[in-house]
């Protein structure tokens, strides 16, 4: 079977990937071989589904399928098996005629020439991070026969070894461009669900009495565990990407929707030592788990961890309930190691929020108030590089607004940057699949200025971990965006004429001191009236 081959996330070891018994994620090898077998079957459905029309039992495997391989999010090979053996039932109740067929075998791409492995890397990568925001309209009731049918076929391209490179490219185009589609779907599923988000100040202050504390990105499972904790005397908090549920009148308007439990999520293994509360994990954002609090731990939708206690469809969170009453919580009000007493953390000003600001965001613009906006945001990580974000944020002057979204705004929401023209200087826009917010603000605003959104005074610095900051970027990209800068390292499955091309095509640049970024990215004066 060979060594594992994984290099689809930014923490890779040495920049190139993980090709030992464990990756740096804590992925075992058994497991990246099995996740290899399970994108192959998933390749082999998509041939033969290609062209034939939608089938919802396939499209929710598929979702399913893509989101369980992507970092941080399955370690269970149990599961990941189970998702291959329904892979090939659906494979055989569809098309009887290949039922016995094996999946691709995906050494077929890493062992691709160079630049036909960094394109076809693209597309899987990016793939995935169409099927976790599709998985999350899905459970909420939404689909797009379109998305479906894209990510069919994506996946047999990458199977056919007869593709040249523009056509490759072609398909890389189009996945930003789908991309886009399946943020949109996901913002239209949780605003129709929830309502649009307000701007709200969010508690960091863990509370006497027993908690439960829910992490990852699925405001349903949110919404659900809501509703059967109500009236138990059990508190809930977010954790990581699930922060900006605050926003959503439908959940915040639950009492014992407290507040957000600690920081980045690759701290949870500090944070939540002897934690004498449960854990709820709903996506990707999931570490290794430590002893001193596995027995609380409990996974669902697609992720999993040997031995964590898995909540299934029908979704009944009553041992956790009784779980988090058992453990009774802190006996007194605790504020996190690592936050000052008394913290709260402003978030909520997603695209109707920033719509309903935007005639002052453009009277400061026009007034020179505000000089310059940076999006700084993406995903967050352990590598010590990561500092270069909060550094920049930092140093941004006064006359300057930072948009944010996604868990890399860990980095630096604890700052006080003061207002501006009316506005916090920081503005949390929400999870990584609010990077839709972004673009459609940044398109308005180019419309009422008359201009392409790269003659904006706005610059985006961002950050990747994983592999839907893989699909944002390709969106950009797709929307003819410029001059991003991204960090903290370039991605190891893009070849040198790849980037090359990249670099020519759209001015992606990596980061390099926050000083030196900022001098040139201020160089921008952007349109003035």
């Amino acid at each position: 079977m060979g060594k594992m081959f994984c290099f689809q996330c930014e923490q890779t070891a040495g920049g190139k990937g993980c090709v030992s018994s464990v990756g740096v994620c804590g992925k075992q090898e058994g497991t990246a071989h099995l996740q290899d077998r399970l994108t192959g079957e998933l390749i082999r459905l998509g041939q033969l589904a290609l062209g034939q029309g939608p089938s919802a039992d396939s499209d929710r495997l598929l979702m399913e399928g893509l989101f369980s391989t992507l970092s941080n999010v399955t370690f269970d090979d149990a599961f990941i098996e189970t998702l291959i053996l329904r892979i090939r039932q659906e494979r055989s109740r569809r098309f009887a005629q290949a039922a016995q067929e094996e999946g691709f075998d995906l050494s077929r791409i890493w062992q691709a020439p160079e630049d036909i492995r960094s394109l076809k890397s693209l597309i899987l990568f990016g793939i995935r991070g169409i099927g976790a925001y599709s998985y999350h309209a899905q459970v909420l009731g939404y689909r797009d026969e379109a998305i479906s049918a894209f990510l069919y076929k994506a996946l047999d391209a990458l199977a056919r070894e007869d593709y040249p490179m523009e056509a490759l490219w072609s398909v890389v185009r189009e996945t930003g461009e789908i991309n886009l589609k399946a943020m949109a779907l996901l913002d239209k599923a949780n605003t129709e669900c929830f309502g649009n988000p307000q701007p709200r100040s969010v508690s960091r202050t863990v509370e006497k009495g027993p908690f439960i504390v829910i992490s990852g990105h699925d405001l349903k499972d949110l919404s659900l565990l809501l509703k059967q904790s109500a009236g138990t005397g059990v508190h809930i908090y977010t954790h990581g990407e699930m922060l900006p549920a605050h926003a959503y009148p439908g959940l915040n308007r639950y009492p014992h929707l407290k507040g957000n439990f600690g920081t980045a999520w690759q701290n949870q293994q500090q944070e939540f030592e002897g934690i004498p509360g449960v854990l709820l994990f709903t996506s990707n954002c999931l570490m290794p788990v430590k002893d001193s609090y596995r027995d609380r731990v409990f996974t669902t939708a697609a992720v999993a961890y040997p031995g964590m206690r898995r909540i299934d469809e029908p979704k009944d969170f009553a041992p956790l309930i009784a779980l988090a009453l058992k453990l009774k919580g802190y006996t007194e009000d605790r504020v996190p190691s690592g936050l000052r007493a008394g913290a709260q953390v402003l978030t909520g000003f997603a695209r109707e929020a920033l719509f309903s600001a935007a005639d002052t965001l453009i009277a400061a613009i026009k007034a020179g108030t505000i000089r310059h906006l940076f999006l700084v945001g993406g995903c967050d990580g352990a590598k010590p590089g990561r500092s270069y974000y909060r550094d920049f944020v930092k140093q941004t002057p006064k006359d300057t607004l930072i948009l944010t979204l996604g868990c890399g705004k860990y980095r630096f929401n604890d700052l006080d940057l003061g207002e501006i023209g009316g506005l916090p200087r920081l503005l949390d826009l929400g999870q990584c699949n609010d990077a839709y917010a972004a673009i459609e603000i940044s398109l308005a605003l180019a419309q009422a200025f008359g201009c392409s959104v790269n003659a904006l005074p706005l610059s985006l610095v961002l950050s990747w971990y994983e592999q839907k900051a893989v699909s944002i970027l390709l969106s950009l990209l797709s929307l003819g965006v410029h001059n991003i800068l991204l960090g903290p390292s370039l991605p190891a499955f893009v070849s040198p004429r790849i980037l090359t091309h990249l670099v020519e095509q759209y001015g992606l640049s990596p980061i390099s001191s926050p000083a030196a970024d900022l001098a040139k990215l201020l160089k921008t004066s952007g349109p003035q009236a």
